[in-house]
């Protein structure tokens, strides 16, 4: 109990720190930095002092959670509020209503484009590193995984394009305005731009009722905005505290038992990263610029591996640090956080089946195998819940599409967390990459 309490005071006075330097109006990247590597070395700390799976671990980590608990939950407060009063006011802005469909055709088209360029790379990575399914064991807490995901297969795999592409219109915008379906966003997204269009041709044909429509709408925007920076001013604190529980969770023993996949993963994503790039500086961004405004984003990202989570900062980090036009921004966030997301609808289930295909007497070279998985994983990229273990439910559509066994995904299970980590940094880059390249298509 000795140990807990004086780990709690070392969090606190860790906080403290941030305080002080936070008052020294460094940027919100560098306090970021800072917060994840005092996060690092508190969690490998926690890690050497307390016995694993031990009670005076989890009473600390319990304690440490209030933080970064809290912080992620006040972010996912502010996603629907965001989405809706922000897509509305973009909306209304607007004198060319047709440029929406364009904004979203072009930002869809680019999501899913650069998921099906990511399962290209899995599939290169995988073969580089020769990795196979194979000699894989499973232990109790991975057959026991199984069982779950073979429950869940059926709802999962039985999703048509058709049908999901219906699940994003809303039925009842009051139940998706609670966030309970994994496509809520979406539905939010179509909802905002429809009550838009609705009180721009109000205010075209009223322009007296238009006014005090324009100023609701304004002061909406400015409330939920100003809610927005401040719980922006906590992301040091979040991060310090889910950085921890990250870190003093991890099981170097899993790590080292797949150590392979974990390093071909995180090269597909280094790759993926630098294909980012390439667009991005092709379109004529400063890269350095770029990766200093974007690093608190990523950074929230990796350590919350929730795409949904981190919407607010990528809208907000999009508008006033990227200029990104604010329907483009909003949509990029929102449509990134279920469609099209590199890391886990593109890199993961690619590998996946490749790793899969030699056992079932598939040549993963084959070119018509490659062509059909690249295909399949651009098509299941709709929809993919942006939460934590949305790269296992791709992988539930991708592999029975191709008429392969989903037992792989859980002898996986227990590595999870840490590549997916890098795996949803990569899925918000590429809906800020999105929201940039469109911007300069527009522009042009």
């Amino acid at each position: 109990m000795l140990l807990a309490v004086l780990a709690l005071s070392l969090f606190l006075a860790i906080s403290f720190f941030l305080f002080r330097l936070q008052r020294r109006n460094l940027t919100l990247g560098q306090l970021v930095l800072v917060g994840l590597l005092c996060g690092a070395v508190f969690g490998t700390l926690l890690q050497l002092v307390f016995p694993s799976q031990s009670a005076g671990l989890d009473l600390v980590l319990e304690w440490i959670s209030v933080v970064g608990g809290a912080y992620v939950s006040l972010l996912r407060m502010l996603v629907i509020p965001l989405v809706l009063v922000t897509m509305i006011a973009a909306v209304l802005r607007l004198d060319d209503a047709a440029a929406l469909g364009r904004i979203g055709v072009l930002i869809i088209s680019l999501l899913v484009g650069t998921t099906m360029v990511a399962a290209l790379i899995g599939v290169g990575v995988t073969l580089a590193f020769d990795l196979s399914a194979d000699g894989l064991v499973a232990g109790a807490v991975e057959m026991e995984r199984l069982q779950v995901l073979e429950t869940r297969l059926a709802e999962v795999s039985d999703l048509s394009l058709p049908q999901l592409l219906v699940s994003f219109i809303p039925t009842n915008i009051f139940y998706d305005l609670t966030g309970a379906r994994s496509n809520s966003i979406i539905a939010v997204v179509v909802f905002g731009i429809l009550f838009g269009l609705a009180s721009l041709f109000v205010v075209r044909d009223n322009p007296e009722t238009g006014k005090s429509i324009r100023n609701g709408v304004d002061a909406a925007q400015a409330v939920v905005m100003q809610l927005v920076r401040m719980i922006m001013a906590l992301t040091p604190y979040g991060i310090l505290a889910l950085m921890t529980t990250v870190v003093a969770r991890s099981s170097a023993a899993d790590i080292l038992s797949l150590l392979n996949f974990v390093i071909a993963s995180y090269v597909a994503i280094a790759v993926m990263f630098a294909v980012h790039a390439l667009i991005l500086k092709t379109g004529g961004v400063n890269l350095a610029d770029y990766a200093r405004k974007v690093w608190p984003v990523l950074s929230f990202a990796f350590v919350t591996r929730s795409s949904a989570a981190t919407i607010p900062l990528s809208i907000k980090t999009q508008i006033d640090e990227l200029q990104v036009p604010v329907p483009v921004a909003n949509m990029a966030a929102s449509f990134g956080a279920t469609i099209g997301q590199n890391g886990c609808a593109g890199i993961y289930p690619a590998m996946l089946a490749v790793m899969v295909a030699p056992t079932m007497g598939i040549n993963p070279l084959d070119p018509g195998f490659i062509v059909s998985l690249i295909g399949i994983v651009g098509i299941s990229s709709f929809g993919i819940a942006g939460v934590g273990g949305g790269a296992t439910y791709a992988a539930l559509v991708v592999l029975p599409a191709l008429g392969m066994p989903v037992t792989l995904v859980a002898l996986l299970i227990s590595i999870e967390p840490l590549i997916d980590m890098a795996r949803t940094a990569l899925n918000v880059n590429g809906s800020i990459t999105a929201g940039m390249v469109t911007t300069r298509v527009l522009r042009h």
